[in-house]
């Protein structure tokens, strides 16, 4: 068909005005009410809602142990396990938890079938040093003794080949110092021995066999995994692993790591409920959340392919009082339970599952990649990355090919445009992020507390959900109005015969199209980064050959259906856990902005918004209610302010609590003379951002003291905002346990300077050490002329190597630690420096002791519930000792 070059629309295609169009008629046929759009809003919310609960509110009925039968999971009996475990309280390394599992192991010994051998094994490991260089851990040497571990061996009888080709299950039993750890991990404890418990019936058929592993030290660094996989004999037939974990307390177990195609398969093709997602994968791995698991040790140290899991429900509670039995959701441990039942009795009988394990750690895990997620909580699909990276790249050349036939169709004029439809999209993200960061600026000014909607994520919808729907569409407005000025300077050059009312018309017509348009272009981008898929539908035309029509409300159905069934679900977990962070975001108390982690939240609230709303907010621009959808909008964000800022919904709760932790330290770091009495002193501190004004209302008496001059180096981490109480401080502890750090030799040996410090760190089994890194170029650690850091492969954080130690009520109290000095070290003092406390230190040393002084004790009871510790591997106990050596020894 013939055209005029250049035209939006064709010359021989003219329309009858009179036929088409009647101004009153078409200005009502264009107009969308804001009741439509409103409740495509609606019903868009309530479906993503609906997607969350059905993928991952959906639990099994718990069974307890007559329903489950002798073969079967009992929800019931794995949670009189935890309940067990949650009355002793906190039990960190060197506690007495172990001995539920011995005792029903023994349990399960007796009640196994005939025909399967039941191996019970307590593990004492010797002394050892963990050095792994990614993550978390670099800049750190990780040491660890008298750890003591759980084995249970469930082999069949007769296959004594089955005994080297096992598949390791391992958690962890100990808990942080600040918290009896329901959800992290007694849960898991709970589901492995009921899982023991269930295979011990079954592992008669089996080809290989099953190794439970609860293990002591993983909250310390994942030491006990890396005791494990280094020193115990049956770590050679391990040749697949499994690793139960929490981050968070019930919901359901996510698999979140996985390694090889084959393995992920496995699973997918017998698990009851499954649950997975590699987004969460590529999160954690991207280290934007700051956890590890022990299946880092599994994959680096010992090269074994497997698959990791995690509870993420309520990650507010994690690591503090509130990770408690009453917070666990029915159906969670059935949940897992079924899963993992499911998939060791499938992976223990089948042969070619061992000979893909085999054959998995011999070769590079790249190849075998996979992609994998879960529909709904009902089906699971994987497939390689390989056929993944095939089929993204060719829609991308489809996509473009289209994109490209298109704009050459159209022209210069429909180039134009499809530049200012991406300029539309840049507009959009732009201004829907610009308006809540500044809500996120603003809400520490004018709330009680900074981040004021963490007991109550569902505020974040009006808070930044509000503002980030409304600057999108205001960006996206912009773009809108250039393109009408665009396409009608268009109209009247190719089209000077039609009527103003008609052209009008059209113009909004096709604006509207190249918005929607334009959605398309932003997932094909997000495509080509390799960060997300959405495949298209291609109802707007882009071929310019025909006037255009009016965007169906079906079409807009549609293009709804994919993002809200493929990525609510995710989507609104993903938020929840980012919420749910916050309380823990400043690692080092005081260092980062009262507002960064509502700007965090705000971007991300954004974001997605812009993505998942891009194809809705198309159709409101040529609405005639569109004041009326603004207006709704800010009702929704005042209403939130309002709630916040007054404190009816509250910034924290009982059950969801702020981080505060209270430390009795000693201090000598600052003492010369050992005649001189250490500082004892009381210190406060939060890893959630904001002062701590409201949680000293009731300490009063105490005599607390707060600013940004209280800063206190825990050696792992550094106080830069806090409150410090010097009254009554100096009862609970004795001179005797202040740890002592003593330079036994310093010498110059063909210009190398070496030292050598022996460290005492008295009844502490429980220590961090820092060393210079400016000053030193390398160190050693000796124990009883046992040498167990080696020279070499030393990386460093800001400056400082840190050496952290953990074991149990036998370990060690006396290193020795020799220092290698630099060539460029400061062997003098530094110029200038007439004190020597302008100096830098050499070495830093804190040490913990697990004790509660008469003087916390009291801060604590007159602390506000809505108040816990948050503990972690760098985290002090409630007693520290802190000593140190200058450069100038």
């Amino acid at each position: 068909m013939p055209r005029v070059r250049g035209s939006s629309v064709s010359t021989r295609e003219r329309p009858k005005v009179d036929e088409a169009v009647d101004s009153n008629e078409d200005n009502h046929k264009q107009r969308r009410g804001a009741y439509l759009l409103l409740g495509l809003l609606i019903v868009f919310l309530h479906g993503s809602w609906s997607v969350y609960r059905i993928q991952f509110g959906n639990f099994p009925l718990p069974l307890n142990a007559e329903q489950a039968g002798k073969r079967g999971f009992s929800e019931a009996s794995a949670l009189e396990h935890v309940k067990y475990l949650t009355s002793l309280g906190p039990h960190p390394v060197g506690s007495d938890s172990l001995d539920l599992a011995v005792q029903l192991a023994e349990k399960i010994k007796k009640t196994a079938h005939w025909e399967v051998d039941v191996e019970l094994e307590l593990f004492h490991t010797d002394i050892g040093a963990n050095r792994l260089s990614g993550g978390l851990f670099k800049g750190k040497t990780l040491l660890y003794s008298d750890l003591k571990h759980v084995l249970l061996r469930v082999v069949p009888k007769y296959l004594p080949e089955a005994e080297e080709n096992l598949i390791l299950v391992s958690s962890h039993i100990d808990t942080v110092s600040t918290t009896e750890g329901a959800g992290d991990c007694s849960s898991c404890v709970g589901v492995m021995l009921e899982l023991a418990r269930g295979v011990a019936q079954w592992a008669h058929g089996f080809k290989g066999g099953v190794l439970f592993l609860f293990n002591t030290g993983e909250e310390e660094g994942l030491d006990g995994a890396h005791s494990f996989i280094t020193q115990h004999p049956w770590r050679s037939s391990v040749r697949f692993v499994v690793d139960l974990e929490a981050m968070g307390i019930s919901g359901k177990s996510t698999l979140f790591q996985g390694t090889d195609h084959w393995a992920l398969e496995s699973f997918a093709a017998v698990a009851k409920h499954p649950s997975a997602q590699i987004a969460s994968q590529d999160v954690f791995r991207s280290g934007a959340i700051k956890s590890a698991t022990d299946f880092q040790i599994y994959q680096e140290v010992a090269g074994l392919p497997g698959l990791d899991f995690a509870y993420t429900d309520t990650t507010s509670v994690y690591h503090t009082k509130n990770d408690k039995m009453k917070l666990l959701k029915p159906g969670s441990l059935q949940h897992i339970g079924d899963n993992m039942l499911a998939f060791l009795l499938y992976a223990g009988a089948s042969p070619k599952f061992f000979m893909d394990a085999r054959q998995a750690k011999q070769e590079n895990a790249e190849q075998h990649k996979a992609v994998y997620f879960d529909i709904l909580g009902k089906y699971m699909v994987v497939y390689p990355q390989r056929l993944a990276a095939m089929f993204h790249n060719s829609i991308i050349l489809q996509s473009l090919l289209i994109w490209g036939t298109s704009l050459l169709m159209g022209g210069r004029p429909g180039l134009v445009s499809f530049g200012i439809s991406c300029l539309s999209i840049i507009l959009m993200l732009i201004f829907s992020i610009c308006l809540p960061v500044v809500v996120a600026f603003a809400l520490p000014h004018i709330c009680p507390f900074p981040i004021p909607y963490v007991a109550n994520p569902w505020l974040i919808i009006g808070l930044f959900g509000s503002p980030a729907l409304l600057g999108a569409f205001i960006g996206q407005h912009i773009g809108f109005i250039l393109l009408k000025r665009h396409l009608r300077r268009v109209y009247s050059r190719t089209k000077p015969g039609l009527a103003q009312n008609a052209m009008e018309y059209y113009i909004d017509l096709e604006a509207e199209r190249w918005i929607f348009k334009s959605g398309f272009v932003q997932w094909l981008v997000v495509l080509i980064l390799g960060t997300y898929f959405k495949d298209g539908f291609l109802e707007a035309t882009l071929s310019p050959v025909r006037l255009p029509k009016q965007l169906k409300v079906v079409t807009l159905a549609l293009g709804l259906a994919a993002p809200v069934v493929s990525s609510a679900g995710l989507v609104v977990r993903m938020a929840d856990v980012i919420v749910g962070s916050v309380v823990r975001v400043d690692r080092n108390p005081g260092g980062l902005p009262d507002w960064l982690g509502n700007v965090i939240v705000a971007a991300v609230i954004a974001v997605v918004v812009c993505f998942m709303f891009v194809y809705l907010l198309s159709y409101v621009h040529i609405s005639g209610d569109k004041r009326i959808i603004g207006f709704l909008l800010c009702i929704s964000f005042g209403l939130s302010l309002a709630l916040v800022s007054s404190g009816i919904a509250p910034a924290f709760t009982d059950d969801v609590a702020r981080s505060v932790n209270v430390v009795h330290i000693v201090d000598t770091t600052g003492i010369n003379d050992a005649s001189t009495e250490p500082l004892s002193y009381i210190s406060l501190f939060s890893n959630t951002p904001g002062k701590l004004t409201k949680e000293l209302v009731g300490l009063g008496d105490d005599e607390f003291s707060c600013g940004r001059n209280m800063t206190i180096d825990f050696v792992t981490f550094t106080v830069k905002y806090g409150c410090t109480s010097y009254k009554e401080s100096n009862t609970g502890w004795s001179r005797s346990e202040v740890p002592v750090l003593l330079v036994e030799s310093d010498s110059v040996t063909d210009g190398a300077r070496q030292t050598v410090i022996s460290v005492d760190t008295k009844s502490s089994t429980r220590w961090s050490l820092g060393i210079n890194k400016r000053e030193i170029d390398d160190f050693t650690v000796q124990v009883d002329s046992e040498t167990l850091v080696t020279l070499g492969d030393k990386s460093e954080v800001d400056g400082w190597h840190t050496i952290q130690f953990a074991g149990g009520k036998n370990s060690p109290t006396k290193f020795q630690l020799t220092l290698f000095w630099s060539s460029s070290a400061t062997h003098a003092p530094a110029e200038g420096a007439k004190e020597s406390a302008d100096l830098p230190f050499l070495v830093k040393l804190r040490t913990d002791v697990n004790r509660v002084t008469p003087k916390a004790a009291k801060v604590l009871e007159k602390l506000p519930p809505w108040c816990a510790p948050f503990g972690k591997s760098t985290s002090p106990y409630t007693l520290a000792f802190l000593t140190a050596l200058r450069v100038n020894i």
